[in-house]
């Protein structure tokens, strides 16, 4: 019987495949695996052409930034109205629709920039036989100048334009006013010629100054003031002499607020005078401005009235302006030099609504240049065979007029969108306007229209150095050690209960964490800083001693406890040590720090803001702590067992098999979650942008805040024009985001697959 069942058994049919399913199920599993093949190799360059693509794209929006200005000669023609007369200066309307010329026989003319076509042609209010001695120009936005006339007179005039919407587009129509009475009015009271005037109008009234025939300089002020019955503003004269500089005058500048007079005279100086106080004028100071004792050619204020562009008679371009010293006293301070003209610099004269101006020289170059980029964007020769007298930018910068030694205008076509970006203005120190040394600043706009752009890179990508370096610092031991921990050590329900739990972590929003980090957890830190710090050393040494002391008590009560629950302990100690810092801060910041642990680290020299460094270190660790701990704990998990048996039956301790072999194997998987994670504190946005503070500061200090390049680009890009400056460095931005992290990602890459072919063997 029993030889019948064990036949039965053996004549059983097969359950393996024949010959022929065989073959074609290995038929099936290779379209399987070339179909598969296909579909993954197609995802993956997929990628790769889509970062490509990305990189390209950014690139895309950020390389126009560096492309110089153009110019394009759009008419020339003979100057409009009386072309006998010689021309003191040329203006155009923001639209450029129209133009005006002022004529030295007192002639101003609007007419058609394009064509030359005249619009309006009227006439100064000059008296028979009196002469035009002197012009001078306002701010160039208030259309306001001056002309000194030969009997000591001066007339104030403004050519203005009215916008109307006629036929679907706007017309500008022009018209001459006068802020005075249209009649000249007294300047000198000894009725000498005005060889030389400056004006410039503020909320006050108008001060001018002017150096007479003789030599003499003087400072008149033209107060405002309101007659309530009338309604006429009535403008009350004080007139005082200064001390004349030793040199004949060839410029006079005042500042649009009224507190600077700077006098530029042909020995090559510039002579400062405070002259907020007409009463109490003051030569502050004098310097000099053109190398070997070359003279002064022209100078102007740029936009604002803070810095002095100086031209010299040798094509020197300089910019200085007045910077505050030890003793508390503005003096000339040489800023930057540009690149140089041929031949003697004839004409200055800035933009209305950047920090750009023109200038142009005797042999007919024509420059354009940007002050805070320090770039000379265009130099080169527009006016053959004559020189240059007089260049004016069109307001909105992309147009223009030239004078030439032949009375002929030349109308220009300019494409300059971006003259505020330079390498040096986006990776070096800048010295701006108002500060008394060069800086790195990031301050893209203001509520005024003088404001400078400070467009540096650099604080930005310090402070996305500075917040990744502080949220690893805090999340890479925990998740490694956490990982390694739960991976080697802990028994397999407690891993089945904490990894989910850890992991689970990640799918918190990050705007919720940023959230609590800015409005609970910033001022939690900042009111308890000693239990802060208190923490960070005490709950390791806490664990320390647990350890210690669970060595200490016998092995029949510690067997009570499964092997691999004993982190469990540790839940309670870590709740006790936590509490009991908080309600002993109060008591360690009277004992230790005066009663006030912030004012003593200011005490230290240390800044504190309540959303600083270590905020964002904590916030942005515990959202980066599940991506580390999961790669890091799936590569010490996953280090094939025979490598770990062996290691303990050849004698070696848990620890040594984990530090020895485990580490070593699992080396390339723990490296990678750490680069992740790096990458993701990196891009992170949300956390930074609300437990921050947003302030672009150069400077690794863990107490301050920080301005990251994400958090940048989220915090402006809304409200920066489409096509603008901003705009494309904001796309800039994101390019060195994009490189940063390519970088680090294939440093990763790099080390990872070296890591794994040195490990391989084991």
């Amino acid at each position: 019987m029993h030889d019948t069942v064990t036949r039965e058994r053996v004549t059983q049919p097969s359950a393996l495949p024949n010959a022929e399913n065989r073959k074609r199920l290995r038929s099936w599993r290779g379209f399987k695996d070339h179909f598969s093949r296909i579909f993954v190799g197609i995802g993956g360059v997929s990628v790769i052409i889509a970062l490509g693509l990305i990189f390209v794209y950014l690139a895309y929006e950020a390389v126009p930034m560096m492309r110089p200005a153009s110019v394009e000669v759009a008419a020339s023609y003979d100057a409009p109205g009386n072309g006998e007369a010689g021309t003191l200066a040329v203006f155009l309307e923001r639209h450029q629709q129209l133009a005006v010329r002022f004529a030295d026989d007192g002639g101003v003319t609007f007419f058609r920039p394009e064509s030359g076509e005249i619009v309006l042609d009227e006439r100064l209010p000059i008296p028979e036989g009196v002469e035009i001695t002197s012009f001078a120009r306002a701010e160039p936005r208030t259309g306001l100048v001056a002309l000194g006339l030969s009997d000591g007179t001066a007339i104030l005039a403004r050519h203005e334009y009215e916008d109307t919407w006629v036929g679907g587009r706007t017309v500008a129509k022009p018209s001459l006013s006068y802020p005075f009475e249209e009649e000249p009015f007294v300047v000198d009271d000894d009725g000498l010629a005005l060889d030389r005037i400056g004006v410039q109008e503020g909320g006050g009234g108008v001060k001018m100054a002017v150096q007479t025939a003789d030599g003499g300089l003087r400072l008149a002020e033209y107060a405002g003031r309101t007659n309530f019955m009338t309604g006429e503003v009535e403008y009350e004269r004080t007139a005082v002499d200064l001390e004349a500089p030793p040199y004949d005058v060839r410029r006079l500048m005042l500042s649009i607020d009224m507190r600077d007079l700077l006098v530029g005279d042909e020995g090559g100086n510039i002579h400062y005078y405070d002259i907020g106080n007409i009463n109490n004028v003051q030569l502050r100071d004098s310097a000099s401005v053109i190398r070997d004792g070359g003279e002064v050619s022209t100078m102007d204020y740029l936009l604002g009235t803070v810095s002095l562009i100086v031209g010299g008679e040798d094509g020197s371009v300089s910019q200085w302006f007045l910077v505050r010293g030890d003793d508390n006293v503005r003096r000339l301070q040489k800023v930057r030099e540009f690149e140089p003209h041929s031949g003697a610099v004839t004409s200055l004269n800035p933009e209305y609504a950047r920090k750009g101006f023109f200038t142009g020289d005797e042999n007919g170059n024509l420059g354009i240049r940007f002050s805070t980029s320090e770039r000379t964007l265009y130099l080169n020769n527009v006016v053959e065979g004559a020189g240059i007298v007089y260049a004016m930018p069109a307001p909105r910068g992309n147009g223009g007029l030239l004078l030439d030694t032949d009375n002929r205008i030349h109308y220009l076509d300019i494409w300059n969108r971006h003259p505020e970006v330079s390498l040096r203005g986006l990776w070096g120190q800048i010295w701006y306007e108002g500060r008394s040394e060069p800086t790195y600043t990031w301050q893209s706009s203001s509520a005024t229209d003088e404001f400078e752009p400070k467009f540096s890179l650099v604080p930005l990508t310090l402070g996305t150095i500075k917040a990744a370096f502080y949220a690893m610092l805090f999340a890479t031991p925990l998740a490694i050690m956490g990982a390694i921990y739960s991976a080697y050590f802990m028994t397999r329900r407690m891993r089945s209960l904490v990894k989910p739990s850890i992991e689970i972590m990640e799918a918190l929003p990050t705007v919720i964490l940023g959230f609590l980090a800015g409005l609970w957890m910033a001022p939690f830190v900042e009111n308890h800083l000693p239990a802060v710090f208190s923490i960070l050393v005490l709950l390791p040494l806490s664990m320390l001693l647990v350890a210690y002391l669970w060595h200490l008590i016998p092995h029949r009560l510690r067997s009570g406890v499964p092997d691999g629950w004993e982190a469990a302990i540790l839940i309670p100690v870590v709740l006790f040590v936590g509490y009991a810092c908080i309600q002993m801060s109060p008591v360690m910041e009277v004992a230790f720090f005066s009663g006030d642990m912030r004012q003593w680290l200011t005490d230290q020299g240390y800044t504190y803001d309540q959303r600083n460094a270590l905020v964002v270190g904590f916030a942005m660790g515990f959202a980066v702590i599940p991506t580390i701990f999961s790669i890091a704990e799936d590569a010490v998990f996953n280090v094939p067992k025979h490598l770990t048996q062996g290691s303990l039956a050849l004698g070696a301790t848990r620890w040594q098999t984990m530090t020895r072999v485990v580490l070593l194997t699992a080396s390339p998987g723990i490296f990678s979650g750490v680069m992740i994670g790096m990458g993701r504190a990196i891009g992170e946005t949300m956390i930074v942008v609300m437990a921050t503070g947003n302030s672009p500061v150069v400077n690794m200090n863990i107490f301050e805040g920080m301005r990251t390049l994400s958090a940048n680009i989220a915090v402006e890009m809304p409200e920066a024009a489409v096509g603008g400056s901003h705009f494309r460095i904001l796309f800039l931005s994101a390019l060195v985001l994009f490189v940063m992290t390519f970088f680090f990602n294939t440093i990763a890459e790099i080390v990872r697959q070296r890591l794994r072919k040195k490990y391989a063997s084991l």
